[in-house]
């Protein structure tokens, strides 16, 4: 359930809550549903993880990061 108190029955009402939200500046939010299908169970090596330009935050470090373009080769 959300604010309004309809339940989540379907992917559509989602997507319909979503795209009729909002903010307070008057923004608007667009969703789409995606249906490509993704292999799983890939593994990223320790290696791979460094390589990221992760900017971890004070709070949750481990939830709440930015992960930053790496700067262009020259």
């Amino acid at each position: 359930i959300n604010w309004r108190a309809k339940p989540l029955t379907s992917l559509a009402v989602i997507l319909e809550l979503i795209s009729h939200t909002t903010t307070a500046s008057g923004l608007t939010v667009s969703a789409m549903a995606d249906n490509n299908h993704y292999e799983t169970g890939l593994k990223v090596t320790d290696e791979e993880i460094e390589k990221l330009n992760i900017m971890r935050n004070e709070f949750h470090g481990e939830w709440n990061y930015t992960i930053k373009p790496q700067s262009a080769l020259l």
